[in-house]
């Protein structure tokens, strides 16, 4: 995946084809539940030895919680283990179609911080 810039302002995403035949499913090792207000909170646990350091010293929390947005929640609820990213990017469009020449860019750039930070795995391909 590389970002290429038209301007300054606007950057686009190039994706291989391949790239919206990934399958990605959620962490089953990682905690997460629904708030009452539909948006989902996502546990993401801090170790390591300056995370130790960190929690002893600076009196930091061991997890911390990550409530989602609405877009991050509709991704993250679309993340099945059966939906390719083509689909989830298709699930996006329906539910935001006023952002629809969005949603690619930002689908993408979403499921790549989900994955860099250990939420989701790649499953396979469609």
């Amino acid at each position: 995946m590389r970002r290429t810039g038209r301007n300054k302002r606007q950057k686009q995403i190039r994706l291989s084809p391949n790239y919206l035949d990934i399958v990605f499913t959620r962490d089953p090792d990682k905690h997460w539940e629904t708030r009452e207000d539909g948006m989902v909170v996502v546990d993401l646990e801090h170790t390591g030895f300056y995370a130790k350091i960190a929690q002893k010293v600076f009196k930091k929390p061991k997890v911390s919680h990550i409530a989602l947005d609405r877009y991050g929640t509709t991704v993250w609820n679309a993340l099945d283990g059966l939906r390719s990213v083509g689909d989830v990017i298709s699930v996006m469009e329906d539910a935001y179609p006023d952002e629809k020449e969005r949603m690619l860019d930002r689908t993408v750039a979403f499921l790549g911080t989900l994955q860099t930070n250990g939420f989701i795995r790649q499953q396979g391909k469609k």
